[in-house]
Order: structure tokens, then sequence, then C-alpha cells
């Protein structure tokens, strides 16, 4: 229940950019002495947002005089700061719908205003937007606003802002139980952090904690829970190092350490207190409770569960004393009273049902924000595209009137230009219909029925020999390989994350068919960014031939690595294996002809053609045999090299 630490860091936007400052004072006396309106507004902007973090109210106060003063001398840069100012607001005090509309309407200046100067704030607005949704759990949404800030802090190369925004794209990856791609993105954090020695580190340090401790890998968890506590000795941050002690206490706890578990919550008690944050000593307190309760210590684990219901109640924070209640009713039942668990119970079962209906209440909110963020949106790019309508009629009619004098010689090159347009046009569709084509044999040969009717045998094996566990497994990732075949099949270019994931459960897929017969490895460079795309099912078949024809016949266990790197603007896609080699395999096709991967092979030398001729990008395909310094084979490799394509 680790909840306060990644709302913590969906703050940082507003909490770290703009902290409270000696310069409040100043720039109220500038503003008393402002020579025009220009001026005051600016300095009414600058006045809200520093007063954010110090008094809320006086943010929306100076925010709405700057607002009336920039509308009045149409002044829409600092209008849209104003809109932020506003924005921000909203979401300290949890106004979410007010906020949105505060945001959209400066996203809707911010875009429409080509100044460079701009990009940042609208970078600004998309961050903000994206917080917006993460608190509404609509991950989704944002998700893509957060993609879209990160675009234009890149181009920017705002990297302290950039690395705070990796940190909550991180947050709503976790947020959506996929710790790889959360990981990937604290860790892009930290590396920036690191660099600026930015003083937040140690929350970013204390994530990526908590990603190895849900992984359970305790031996990095600890090591980045030891940098992030040297961070908060060096910068003070009692709200970050009370959330970091209480995830030590889980880390000793989970590894059995109680001693050190309790040391550290105590600890997160002491900084807790220094800032009178009572949410989070009420998670404290129902952590020493649980290990009490587990160490069969029930008066211990009875005073620490009640303060934390008792702050839990204080705080109007319903799922924590639903938690407590729960805790309560375990630790009467363990000491054997059982009329105050049936107490308890019953306290658990009405709180239960109360969070489901602020849950049902906080969904319909959420879904009717989302509708009428997304119809003003739409209404928004509607206006848009009249304007546009109109604007391309008037330019039509001016430039009408200047070449009216030319129009034979333009109607002639009109003329010769549709007939070269049909020609290029009858071309390409010509290379389209034969690269549909070979995908769809491509597709075909992926899917042929001996790879099909070996998986059914394996199936049919395992039921066989009672390995109902391993043959339920096995038809399992056997059908989610096939829903993907399928899905990519329809699809000219898929994310690179996209493929790595049906390699994986192909390679998986092959590992039970032939009993663990190798290990293997996929890794992807850190510079491939998420929308880095490649035609779908070119790199299976290179997979499937280094396990058949190379690892299989080697009789003793081998290894695949797949690679993905980014190199001179190119995407390498690397197959190595240390099979027999290629020429002891083609030794044994003599034996054993094999029509199918020779067919796969040229299938993909067919399409690596097409996708050359309809992209006028080249792509090259190279195959060699490893040898060691004795000349005989340790292996074969192949490197496919594709132009980088973005899906």
């Amino acid at each position: 229940m680790i909840k306060s630490l990644p709302l913590l860091l969906l703050f940082l936007w507003c909490a770290f950019v703009c902290a409270q400052d000696t310069a409040l004072d100043s720039l109220q006396q500038a503003l008393q002495t402002a020579p025009n309106d220009i001026e005051k507004t600016e300095l009414l902007n600058s006045l809200a947002d520093r007063y954010k973090t110090v008094d809320p109210e006086k943010t929306r106060s100076f925010a709405e005089e700057a607002l009336a003063l920039s509308q009045k001398i149409k002044y829409r840069r600092e209008e849209g700061t104003a809109y932020i100012n506003l924005g921000n607001y909203n979401l300290i005090t949890g106004r979410y719908p007010e906020a949105l509309e505060a945001f959209r309407n400066a996203k809707t200046i911010f875009e429409s205003d080509p100044e460079p100067g701009t990009r940042k704030s609208l970078a600004r607005v998309y961050g903000s937007i994206g917080i917006v949704f993460s608190e509404q759990s609509s991950y989704d949404k944002a998700l893509e606003y957060h993609l879209k800030a990160v675009k234009l802090y890149e181009s920017e190369d705002d990297r302290t802002t950039l690395a705070r925004v990796y940190n909550n794209v991180g947050i709503v990856y976790k947020a959506q139980d996929d710790g790889f791609k959360a990981l990937e993105y604290f860790l892009k954090a930290h590396t920036l952090q690191d660099s600026l020695l930015d003083p937040t580190r140690g929350i970013t340090l204390t994530n990526i904690g908590n990603i190895y401790l849900r992984q359970q890998d305790y031996e990095e968890a600890i090591e980045y829970y030891r940098q992030a506590e040297e961070i908060f000795e060096q910068h003070t941050n009692h709200r970050g190092l009370g959330e970091l002690y209480n995830n030590l206490g889980l880390y000793y706890q989970a590894t059995n350490t109680p001693g050190k578990a309790v040391e550290s919550w105590d600890k997160a008690l002491e900084s807790f207190a220094m800032i009178q944050d009572k949410f989070g000593i009420s998670d404290t307190y129902y952590y020493l409770g649980g290990l009490h309760l587990e160490n069969q210590d029930y008066a211990a684990a009875l005073e620490a569960t009640q303060e934390a219901g008792r702050l839990a109640r204080e705080l109007g924070i319903l799922e924590m004393q639903a938690l407590s209640e729960k805790q309560l009713q375990a630790i009467y039942e363990a000491t054997g009273d059982y009329r105050q668990a049936l107490i308890h119970s019953r306290n658990h079962a009405v709180l239960k049902d109360s969070l489901v209906s602020y849950e049902n209440i906080r969904r319909a909110v959420q879904s009717e924000m989302d509708f009428a963020f997304e119809k003003k949106e739409a209404l928004h790019r509607e206006q848009q595209q009249r304007q546009e309508v109109v604007l391309t009629e008037q330019t039509k009619r001016h430039r009408m009137q200047l070449i009216f004098g030319g129009l034979f010689a333009l109607l002639c090159f009109g003329l010769g230009f549709l007939f070269y347009n049909r020609n290029q046009l009858k071309k390409t569709l010509t290379l389209q219909k034969n690269l549909a084509e070979y995908e769809q044999k491509a597709l075909h040969l992926q899917m042929n029925p001996h790879f099909v009717f070996n998986c059914l045998g394996s199936i049919s094996s395992f039921i066989v020999q009672n390995g109902n566990d391993s043959a339920l497994k096995y038809l399992a990732k056997f059908s989610k390989l096939m829903r993907l075949t399928l899905e990519y099949s329809k699809e000219s270019l898929i994310p690179v994350d996209k493929e790595i994931e049906g390699l994986q459960n192909y390679l998986e897929l092959e590992q039970l068919r032939f009993n663990k017969a190798f290990e293997f490895s996929i890794t992807k460079d850190s510079n491939i960014e998420d929308d880095m795309a490649l035609p779908p099912l070119l790199i299976q078949p290179f997979v499937e031939n280094a396990i058949i024809h190379g690892i299989i016949p080697k009789k003793e266990r081998g290894c695949i690595t797949v690679a993905f790197t980014v190199q001179d603007n190119h995407l390498h896609c690397m197959v190595t294996d240390d099979g027999i080699g290629i020429e002891t395999s083609r030794g044994l096709k003599e034996q054993s002809v094999s029509v199918h991967k020779s067919m796969a092979l040229d299938i993909i030398k067919k399409r690596l053609e097409m996708l050359d001729d309809s992209t006028s990008k080249s792509s090259r395909l190279t195959i060699e045999e490893l040898k060691d310094v004795t000349g005989k084979a340790t292996g074969t490799r192949v490197v496919l090299v594709l132009p980088v394509r973005y899906y």
C-alpha cells in the first residue's frame, strides 16, 4: 500500500520547480511601481507562481488579476501563463475538472502561438494535463500528455525539468503495473539528475528501489535505498526521507530482519513528525502493527494499528481505515477475542462498501471530465479547421488574382503533373500490392503446419505425462503467439517493444517444446524511442533458424541472444547463437531437405527489396559463421540493418 510517494512525485511538477524564496517581497514592491500594464501582468503571474507552495489562495487571486489584465491588453502569452497558474491552484486544491479546463485554455493559446519561447510553456501545460489525468487514474491519457511534454523538453534540452517528467512517466507505468517501463523511465530520470546533482534525486532513487523491491531483487533495492539515504542527508526533505524509511522497513520485513524494520519505521515517524505529516505517520503505524502481528506481539500490534486507524479517521482516509479494521480483526482473532474480531470485521465491511461507492463516484466524475475535455478539444479542432478553411479560401482568391494572366501555362503544367502523378500512383499501388502479398506469405510461413503440429504434439505429450500445468502453460503461450502473429499481419509497421514481446513469447514456447535446450536473452538499446518501429515478422524466422539448425543439432545446451540497437540513424537487429554453424548445418540439410527455411529467407529478401523501393531508403542483411582462433565453428550471427522509422 505504498501510495504517498507516487503522489509526492506527481506534485514535483509544482512543488520543486518553484520553491518558496525570498523574492516575494521584492516582486510585490515592483508591482506597486510597475510603469505599464505589460510589466504589471508579468509581475502578477510571477507572484501567482511563487505563492502556489506558500499560499494557494494568493495564487488564485494573483492569477485571476493577471488573467483579466492580460485579456484587456490582449497579451496572449501572459494570458496562457495565467491559465497555467489557475490550473495549478485547482490541481493543488483537488478541483480536477476546473484544473483541466484551465490547462486546456492555456494549451489552446500556446498551440496557436508560433513563437519559439512558448514551447516550454506548452510542454509545461502538457505535463500538467498529464498530472491531472494521472491523479484521476486515466493512465492512458496521462501517458499521452506526459510523452508530448517529453518530446518538447528534449527538443529544448531542458534536462532538469525533463528528469522530473521522466519521473512522472515512470509513475504512470508503475500504476499500470508495468515495472519494466517504469524502471526504464526512473533510470532515465536518475541519469539526468545525477549529472545535474539535482537535490530531488533521492526521491527518484527511492522509486527505483521500490521497483526492485516489488520484483524481489533485494540486493538492487537496498543499494538504491542507501544511495537515496545519502542524498536526503545532504538535502533535507523530511517527507521524502519518511517515505524512504517506510519502504526500508518493508524491505527489512521482506528479508526477515524485523529489528531493522522497526528501527526504520521509528526513523520514519521522526521524519514525518518534523512536518506533521499524519498521512505518512498513519502508514508507518499500520506497517508496525503488521510486523508485530507477524511476530505474535499482539499488544504492540494492537496499539500501533489502533493509532493508524485513529489518524486515518482524523484525516478521512477510507482506505487506511478499512486496512486498519481488517488488521484489528486479525489481531483479535489471534488473541481469541472473537467478539471484538466480529465488530472490526463488520466495520471493515462497511468501510469497504464506502470505498466501492467512493470509487464509483470518482469514476463517474472522471468519465464526465474526460468527456467534457474531449468535447471541448473536438470543438477547438473544428474551430481551427474552419479558420484554416477561411484563410485557405482567401489565399486562393488572392493568388488567382495574381496569376490569372499565366493560367494557360499553369493549366499545361497541371495536365503534365497529373499524368506524372497518375503514373507514380500506379507504380506505388503495384508496389504496395506486391508488398502486401509478401507480408501475407510471411504470415503463412510463421504458421506453417509443421510448427503448429509440433506444438500440438508437445501439448498432447505433456497431458499424457500428467503434466497438465505444463500443457496449460504451453497452450497459453501458443495461443498468445498466434494472436500476436495475426495482429501484426494487419500492420505495415509495429513498435520495437511489440516485436520484442512476440519474440519473447516465441522463444519461451520453444524452450518448453525442447525442454529448455537453450537459454535466451533479448536486449534493447536505451536510445531506441518508444515509437520507433520496424516491419512485422522479420526477425522470428532467423530466431527459429538459430534454434532448429543451430542449437538443436548441437545436442547440448545452447544460448541465443537478440539485440536491438541504433547506429547512424539505422536500427540494427542482431540474432546470435552458439550452435553448430552454417557449414555443418548445410551438411545436415543435404540429408534432410527443408524447403520451408529457404522460402523464408527468399521472402524476407524480397520484402526488404520492396521496402527499399517504397521508402527510398536502404536496408541490408548479413549472415556470418562465428569461429574461434582454431577455425572451429562456434555459432552463427545474423545482422539485419533497417532505416529508422516511426510507428
